[in-house]
């Protein structure tokens, strides 16, 4: 594989571990990373990932900035997970020519909130021959890739159900308090109400998989509640005492032909027992599947991340979802 040009958009806990493993792989040329971090422009990317192969790359303002030293081929986009403000990102990349590989939950099927924009940003990417895909661990793995590629031994499927249970305490800091630890529960609920915490890309999720199955779903609905702390607890991020929010509770399902045919649920909270992931299809022959431990969250992340560069710039230009993309597998 010939080498490709690598830069970093976004330097949090995921954008540094993702330029981390980047850089173990012999196809990989680290040219630098963006961020508006005051503290961290200009910095040494060998510095801030404790690397030595990252030594002599630096942290830049912009994309503009970057691009007066080198033009990447690719850029890791690590920064938010609204779709419409990773479009005013992205976007001047795809003009640009340059592919982007994204953690953005919505970016997983940005068709179902936003399809004016998803068709915008699709041929903006064809006139530039880039290719842009949302990707991670969940969404892009455990609640709907994974599902979808067990259906590929069923004759006929007549449910999906996912359940993934997380415990949050072995995640990172910005994690623990998206999920509302240490927030009165009724607080959580109102944040969550706004659609200021909770988990991003659960509906995106159910989404993919409905359309890989060709069904037409209606009424989508996604719900979450506070999951109450029944002890102190305390984390390396945060502190939390006994009747505050600790995680949460999640759930979406949706309907085909008036029948609950798809429901995600996912808890995800500090020092949850048990944790696994676990997908059961309904269908000849039925399917009972289970992770016993659940997938690594921050770990998968990353690896999913820098495993999907290389099948993401052997496909069509445009903006592709991950069931465009031949099967997952370890990039080397």
């Amino acid at each position: 594989m010939k080498q490709i040009k690598i830069a970093q958009f976004g330097l949090g806990p995921i954008g540094l571990e993702t330029l981390k493993l980047a850089a173990t792989k012999p196809w990989a040329q680290i040219i630098g990373g963006i961020d508006i971090d005051s503290a961290k422009i200009g910095r040494d990317l060998g510095d801030l990932t404790q690397t030595k192969s990252l030594r002599g790359r630096k942290v830049y303002p912009s994309l503009e900035a970057l691009l007066a030293k080198a033009k990447p081929d690719l850029i890791f986009h690590t920064s938010v997970s609204k779709f419409k403000i990773a479009f005013t990102q992205i976007e001047a990349m795809a003009r640009r020519g340059i592919s982007v590989v994204s953690s953005c939950e919505e970016l997983l099927f940005p068709q179902l909130l936003e399809p004016d924009l998803a068709a915008k940003l699709d041929k903006i990417c064809q006139r530039g021959r880039a290719r842009i895909i949302g990707t991670g661990v969940n969404p892009g793995f455990v609640m709907d890739l994974l599902p979808v590629c067990l259906t590929g031994v069923s004759r006929t499927v007549r449910a999906v159900h996912v359940q993934r249970v997380v415990n949050a305490s072995t995640r990172r800091g910005p994690l623990q308090r998206k999920i509302g630890s240490g927030l009165p529960p009724a607080e959580f609920r109102r944040l969550f109400k706004a659609g200021k915490a909770g988990h991003a890309g659960l509906k995106e999720s159910l989404a993919l998989i409905a359309q890989c199955l060709g069904w037409k779903v209606t009424n989508i609905v996604e719900a979450g509640n506070a999951v109450v702390a029944d002890y102190d607890i305390r984390t390396q991020h945060v502190a939390v005492k006994k009747g505050q929010t600790c995680g949460l509770h999640q759930r979406a399902e949706a309907r085909v032909n008036g029948e609950v045919c798809l429901t995600l649920d996912l808890k995800m909270y500090l020092n949850a027992p048990n944790p696994h992931d676990a997908v059961q299809i309904e269908g000849e022959p039925p399917i009972n599947a289970v992770i016993n431990g659940g997938v690594a969250g921050d770990q998968a992340t990353v690896a999913a991340l820098v495993n999907t560069v290389p099948r993401l710039l052997q496909a069509r230009p445009g903006l592709l979802l991950m069931t465009d993309l031949p099967v997952p597998r370890l990039a080397t």
